[in-house]
């Protein structure tokens, strides 16, 4: 039944015949169309609302806008009309004339470009005569930001009847989602957990922010969504574990972390482990080196980075025993010459030139380590052993001096230091694929240390685990110099589609593969 004929009640309907109800749907479908006309004048004149009028100076100036994407066809730059195939001057004084605009500094921004006239032509300064457009214009360009909006996804799934038996009815079957079920998508739910776990927005503040937008979010509803999240994406943490495991060095690094309900214990530990491309962290409520010792009893690692910290001795010890049954060759201990060098930056106020000739060797043994960075292991090698005679000398003085200093001494305390791990510290010498120190590892810990201060701590295990997976997605993506936002949505739709789990490392290499197939086929 049509929308006229739903309004007029039944026994009137009865009491027409087949002539009038033919009339009285025609004139509906005449309405219709008068509708239709009206609407499309309606969107007509929204668009027209777009071109602004406002008054400059005393003058009415038209602005008419239009977007658009940076296109691949485009020869020459909107804003310098230069050919960008032809070269440029190398000259110190055309480098210092020439400055990037905007659209050259942010080449992916989509453009919004705005064509500013006179509502009516001017007159001439000098003879008073009537201007005319000359056809040449002023390109000036400036960034602009649309604030965040909500949207509802309505879905109408089309439900099919059998013509024959009228037996049953099939609906089209809903998409897959994080949360089935859920009041919220897949694309909201990964905003609300990158805001947190990448952008350390606490979800209150969330809230707070949705709120002055007209959308008033349940926080308790927020945190559930990332503990879905966190499952849903499980599979690939469980990946990063055995990627991290995978390589010749391992980093290992802890901090604290507290536990604000949930658990009879407060004091929690954030324990992180990492290599050049992976980064896996887990959260226990102790420091014991047995965690250490659980994870990298798994692992095929030859080197643990870290810092002097018995939990880890305690592990390569563990470890090594696990190996000399297997008859797997032995796990060195390697630890952080950052370390070493703050014990002596830490006293200089005090010992000025004692602990100053140990700061200005290392200032030396960066140096060169800086140039190691960018060869192949080889040449790495053959380079870091110019450090050898540095940190003997450095042995040698220390040898010399300590018995100088009271054992309460800083002095002696940073020069103790640097003598009984004298070994560990100059591990990387000797293997170019393990690192000067264990400053990775501790940048690794920084989101975390400032969530941590943001919102405290977690309320539980559950948040404890959804926080683990999350951050350890997230800080692989960074890692692997990867968007977290781009990663996670290629990867939910990837995981509904049937697609294998993948880490950041794995996604990365795809990209270059199907690069490299688009560029030069097989």
């Amino acid at each position: 039944m049509t929308d006229a004929l739903r309004i007029i009640p039944v026994d009137i309907l009865k009491s027409l015949d087949k002539k009038d109800l033919i009339t009285l749907l025609e004139g509906e479908q005449d309405i219709r169309q008068k509708m239709q006309t009206e609407i499309e004048l309606l969107k007509s004149a929204n668009e027209n609302l777009k071109d602004q009028v406002i008054e400059v100076n005393g003058k009415y100036v038209r602005l008419k806008s239009k977007i658009f994407e940076r296109s691949s066809e485009k020869s020459r730059d909107p804003v310098t009309k230069k050919d960008p195939k032809r070269k440029k001057s190398t000259s110190p004084k055309a480098r210092k004339r020439t400055q990037k605009s905007l659209s050259e500094k942010y080449p992916n921004t989509p453009i919004v470009e705005q064509n500013i006239s006179l509502t009516e032509e001017p007159n001439c300064p000098c003879c008073q005569d009537q201007m005319s457009d000359s056809g040449l214009t002023e390109v000036t360009e400036y960034l602009e930001v649309t604030p965040k909006k909500y949207s509802i996804i309505r879905q109408q799934r089309v439900k099919y009847r059998c013509q024959k038996c009228y037996g049953s009815l099939v609906t089209a079957p809903n998409p897959p989602r994080v949360k089935a079920g859920s009041a919220y998508s897949d694309a909201f739910i990964l905003d609300v957990a990158l805001s947190k776990y990448c952008d350390l927005i606490p979800i209150e503040r969330y809230a707070t922010i949705a709120k002055r937008l007209g959308i008033d979010l349940p926080q308790n509803s927020l945190i559930g969504l990332t503990h879905h999240l966190a499952g849903f994406v499980k599979s690939v943490y469980d990946l990063l574990r055995k990627e991290v495991l995978s390589l010749r060095a391992v980093h290992a690094d802890e901090t604290r972390h507290k536990m604000l309900e949930g658990d009879e214990n407060p004091n929690w530990y954030l324990w992180g482990f990492s290599n050049k491309f992976s980064c896996y962290f887990e959260y226990h409520d102790t420091r014991a080196g047995k965690v250490a010792s659980t994870i990298l009893l798994e692992s095929f690692c030859q080197v643990l980075v870290s810092d002097v910290f018995s939990g880890y001795l305690k592990a390569v010890n563990d470890v090594n025993k696990n190996r000399i049954e297997k008859k797997i060759k032995n796990l060195i201990a390697a630890f952080c010459n950052s370390h070493s060098r703050r014990k002596f930056k830490e006293v200089e106020s005090k010992f000025e030139d004692e602990a100053g000739f140990y700061i200005e060797q290392y200032k030396k043994i960066y140096a060169i380590e800086k140039v190691c960075k960018n060869i192949s292991p080889n040449r790495r090698k053959k380079f870091r052993r110019k450090m050898l005679a540095i940190f003997t000398k450095m042995r040698l003085k220390a040898k010399a001096e300590i018995e100088r200093y009271s054992s309460n001494s800083g002095m002696y305390i940073a020069l103790n230091y640097f003598l009984n791990n004298f070994e560990g510290l100059t591990v990387f010498i000797k293997n170019p694929h393990v690192a000067i120190d264990n400053n990775s590892q501790e940048r690794l810990l920084r989101s975390p240390v400032i969530g941590r201060k943001t919102w405290l701590g977690t309320h539980s295990r559950k948040g404890a685990e959804t926080a683990a997976i999350l951050f350890s997605i997230v800080e692989s993506c960074k890692l692997n110099f990867i968007d977290p936002r781009k990663y996670f949505k290629d990867l939910v739709n990837d995981l509904h589609n049937g697609s294998p789990p993948y880490t950041p490392r794995q996604y990365k290499l795809a990209k270059q593969k199907s690069c490299y197939l688009a560029v030069f086929g097989t």
